[in-house]
């Protein structure tokens, strides 16, 4: 007799972490349900594809069909990338359709995608800092962009619908995620202005990584919602944590001392309920001296 493996559907499983994620879970013995308004990389070999829309209650109610759980990932993913309205209501009405049906049918377990944007300070066009390092899940939030908050409205959800239906849901809190070659881009252009990330705590993630973490979500040992923070373990930048503090956020309290390069980013939670630690580390690049 052989064991019939368990379905989940992945939404936005075409963009980068999803495509990642579909991987990873195939790889760990998942039936994966993809659902995407298009597919670009995806093909039939990797994933059950469909075509539909996250905030189309027809799409999302024919995708959820025999699935066990739900790794939502859909999502307008800047503030840029649209009106405020479209990035907004997209977000929002995505997570609240796919967690509300999902749980409706009896589902007890999702993962959604939220961001360290979900404090409000990245975004925050304000000269706003976080209110201390590290950079946690408690943080404080100052929303002036649409973006922040409709991370932060998703994690509101995912409260409501786990009150209401008892599903366990976690919120992962990603930072910059991308492959090695972008994020060494990234490394490179906060090298030479460290105050591009200050607000990020100088933090990333390698998309192998994110994956990961979204795998470790759904094995987890956690009733309710719950929010968690990634990141990998050392900055993106070669330089002393303790001396980009002092010199891009002097007057904000730090909770902990940050040897070397360690990020000023929480991962407290993330390895307590996910057993999670990033293993894909990027070397950043080294200083270059002008000449003289």
């Amino acid at each position: 007799m052989t064991n019939t493996p368990r379905t989940v559907l992945v939404t936005g499983a075409d963009g980068r972490i999803g495509r990642a994620t579909v991987a990873r879970l195939r790889s760990d013995g998942w039936r994966v349900i993809a659902l995407a308004p298009r597919f670009r990389a995806l093909t039939a070999d990797d994933a059950e594809l469909r075509v539909g829309d996250a905030t189309n209650e027809a799409d999302v109610a024919a995708a959820l069909d025999g699935v066990d759980a739900l790794v939502h990932l859909a999502a307008v993913p800047h503030w840029e990338h649209g009106t405020p309205y479209e990035v907004y209501t997209t977000n929002v009405v995505s997570t609240f359709n796919v967690l509300v049906q999902a749980a409706q049918r009896g589902i007890h377990r999702a993962v959604i995608a939220s961001s360290i944007q979900a404090t409000g300070v990245p975004g925050n066009h304000h000269d706003v800092l976080p209110a201390y390092y590290p950079i946690d899940e408690s943080l404080p939030t100052v929303h002036d962009e649409w973006y922040s908050l409709s991370k932060y409205s998703d994690e509101l959800t995912a409260q409501m619908v786990a009150s209401r239906w008892g599903m366990s849901i976690i919120a992962l809190r990603f930072p910059w995620v991308d492959d090695a070659d972008a994020l060494r881009v990234v490394g490179e252009e906060w090298t030479r202005d460290p105050e591009q990330g200050v607000k990020l705590g100088w933090s990333y993630l390698d998309v192998r990584d994110a994956a990961t973490a979204v795998a470790r979500s759904l094995e987890a040992d956690i009733d309710g919602a719950v929010v968690v923070q990634l990141a990998a373990p050392q900055t993106l930048v070669p330089f002393d944590t303790e001396e980009l503090l002092e010199a891009y956020a002097p007057d904000v309290p730090r909770q902990r001392v940050f040897p070397g390069r360690a990020v000023p980013v929480s991962t407290d939670r993330a390895g307590h309920l996910l057993g999670f630690v990033a293993a894909h580390e990027i070397e950043p690049a080294p200083v270059v001296e002008a000449a003289g």
